[in-house]
């Protein structure tokens, strides 16, 4: 077909695995054109690697000008497809959950995000100056944030922080959800919050202009 809403569907920190792919399948079924783009692909395939250490070595040295760059490639990729892309969307989780923010204040064409447990605060460095909390008053499009109460490596201190300076956008926190909750790989899969939060995405890409 053609002229489909297009979403760009941002990786784990594990890269394009089964996961992400079935994610994109679920997205296509609701009538997205769904694309995953391989994100550290210059530095190195993590698809491959099971020793988390080797897989941050690499993720460590993808700047996020190279992932905003790649993204925006990956969007005229969609239009040439004959994707719609004026009503374009971005979901990310984990390490995609934290480029969804940034790239809501990075591409003003995008209609909407739904940000999967993405980081939010963190030092500024030279590959990632900033971080979503540095970014929150300043988005193009609404984003949605899915969270976790449980969730260690992102405590509800940081979530509040990015309440309080968010402009356009809103923040869920599921009570009973750890990290990496909506992947049904891991043994922090938590159906409930999960199925909820895929309601969500899908009312949200709606409600903005991305379905």
């Amino acid at each position: 077909g053609k002229n489909h809403p297009v979403v760009l569907v941002v990786q784990e920190i594990f890269g394009v695995h089964e996961h992400i792919k079935d994610v994109c399948r679920r997205l296509a079924k609701l009538g997205h054109m769904a694309v995953a783009p391989e994100m550290y692909a210059r530095q190195g395939d993590v698809s491959k690697l099971t020793n988390f250490q080797q897989i941050l070595n690499i993720v460590g040295k993808v700047p996020d000008s190279q992932v905003m760059a790649d993204l925006d490639a990956a969007v005229e990729y969609a239009a040439k497809g004959g994707g719609d892309v004026s009503k374009l969307g971005i979901t990310g989780f984990c390490w995609g959950g934290r480029i969804v923010w940034l790239y809501a204040a990075h591409n003003p064409k995008l209609k909407a995000g739904v940000a999967w447990y993405g980081r939010l605060v963190g030092a500024p460095a030279e590959l990632t100056p900033k971080h979503p909390v540095d970014v929150g008053a300043e988005l193009y499009a609404p984003v949605l944030g899915l969270y976790g109460a449980k969730d260690k490596g992102i405590p509800l201190d940081t979530v509040e922080k990015m309440r309080s300076v968010l402009k356009k956008g809103e923040i869920k926190v599921y009570e009973e959800a750890d990290h990496g909750f909506h992947a049904d790989y891991r043994p922090t899969y938590h159906k409930a919050s999960a199925e909820d939060g895929f309601k969500r995405l899908q009312a949200w890409f709606k409600a903005n202009g991305a379905a």
